[in-house]
Formats: C-alpha cells, sequence, structure tokens
C-alpha cells in the first residue's frame, strides 16, 4: 500500500477494552465496506505503520508511544488494497471515441 492507493476498509471493529480509548482519540471511525483513498503512511518510529485517509481526517493528539503530537492514524490490517479489474468507465469511453474518429469513412459504391 502507498499514498494514491483506494483501498476498501474489512475491520471497522473496536475492542470493548479499548474503546474509550478510541474514543478519546478519534473523532471520527472508518465504515466496513467503504472505500478510502490512503493520503500518508505513517511509520510510528518502526512501532507499526499506521495509515491516514484523504475521507478521514481527526485532529492531532499527543501519543506517549511515540513522544509527539499527530493524527491518530488507521492500523493497516483494517484495510484491503482495491485492484479494479478493467479500466474506469470514463477511459474507456474515451477510447471507444478515438477508435470511432479514427476509422475511415465507409465508401459508397454504385453497382449496375
Amino acid at each position: 500500500m502507498k499514498p494514491g492507493d483506494k483501498v476498501i476498509c474489512i475491520d471497522d471493529r473496536i475492542d470493548p477494552e479499548k474503546s474509550e480509548e478510541i474514543k478519546r482519540d478519534f473523532e471520527i471511525w472508518i465504515t466496513k465496506d467503504k472505500e478510502y483513498t490512503i493520503r500518508e503512511i505513517l511509520d510510528n518510529n518502526g512501532i507499526v505503520p499506521g495509515i491516514l485517509l484523504d475521507e478521514v481526517h481527526n485532529f492531532p493528539k499527543f501519543f506517549k508511544l511515540i513522544n509527539r503530537f499527530q493524527e491518530p492514524a488507521f492500523a493497516q490490517w483494517r484495510f484491503r488494497k482495491l485492484n479494479y479489474a478493467s479500466q474506469p468507465a470514463e477511459a474507456v469511453s474515451e477510447v471507444e471515441e478515438l477508435v470511432e474518429i479514427e476509422q475511415p469513412e465507409k465508401q459508397q459504391v454504385k453497382v449496375k
């Protein structure tokens, strides 16, 4: 995964033991089966990678574990990268239009 990649949330569950901590750190939480775009991947001092999303912005908090303020990031395991099997519809239609324009005009032939 890298910034710009489209991902889908596969796990939005919150462990009951961490519920209060999550509510304190995240104003906005993710939703299972919703698509997101990776904005940034934080290495968190090599402890565990965290993902920031274009569609979700939370206020920075101070995290003792990494000893700094930063936006709370989501665990990478909560997402799966999307790989689209075909081109987006608008790209396909543009290709079709180009093919039509480039084809030579049909000539009419008179038969006696």
